[in-house]
């Protein structure tokens, strides 16, 4: 499917505990960005509604809806691409996922070695490399504790740049990064550069990087008595 960009583009990032909207029409332009916590599922279609009303337009005038595909909060990334899905489903409009953590990756633009890493909570980050000057992602997307991230064997630890919400974790990434996290304005600009496939409604996926979504009690008891 081929996104039409020249309709009204919304976009949608519930990744983490922010509620991030877009919406873009020409030189019109209608954002809502704020921390509501549980309360995505609650607020998200009133917000679109409003962004709807101040730009003049409805749903079947979409040329498409960009998402956060994750890796994140498995609970908000699942509120997003159903929302997405059932504004998109009617007019058969492309669904964009843009991957969360290469909106991380371009809070550092020009950069030759990104590393951005975001809190996955239950003591790990989700992280990955990237060279945001020539667009190559120079890593796979990963899971782990930030103790065990190391840089690639080329770059020295001095030429890394780190970005995210991770760094402002108590075991944050051993590498000097900013805290900057993108909003679904980021992940629009993302999606104008082609280079994000456009799926149908019905074929739209997430991006999951843990295996698990949650550990056990047993799991967890284990956990903190290997940290004690």
């Amino acid at each position: 499917m081929q996104p039409d960009f020249t309709h009204p583009i919304l976009s949608i990032d519930t990744s983490t505990t922010f509620l991030s909207l877009a919406l873009f029409s020409g030189s019109l332009k209608a954002e809502f960005h704020a921390e509501v916590g549980h309360q995505q599922s609650q607020q998200i279609l009133p917000q679109i509604l409003n962004l709807m009303n101040k730009i003049g337009c409805n749903s079947m005038d979409l040329g498409a809806i960009v998402y956060a595909k994750g890796a994140g909060a498995f609970t908000g990334l699942r509120i997003g691409v159903g929302v997405a899905q059932g504004l998109a489903t009617p007019f058969d409009t492309p669904l964009i996922g843009v991957p969360c953590l290469d909106a991380v990756a371009y809070q550092e633009p020009d950069c030759e070695c990104v590393l951005a890493a975001t809190d996955a909570r239950m003591g790990e980050v989700f992280y990955a490399w990237f060279d945001t000057k020539n667009h190559i992602k120079l890593s796979n997307y990963c899971v782990g504790k930030a103790s065990e991230i190391r840089q690639p064997e080329h770059i020295l630890a001095t030429n890394v740049r780190g970005v995210g919400n991770a760094f402002a974790l108590a075991d944050a990434p051993a590498f000097s990064g900013s805290l900057k996290m993108p909003t679904a304005a980021d992940y629009w600009a993302l999606a104008q550069t082609g280079r994000y496939p456009a799926t149908a409604p019905e074929a739209a996926e997430l991006l999951y990087i843990r295996n698990k979504i949650a550990l056990t009690a047993a799991e967890q008891a284990a956990r903190k008595n290997q940290a004690a």
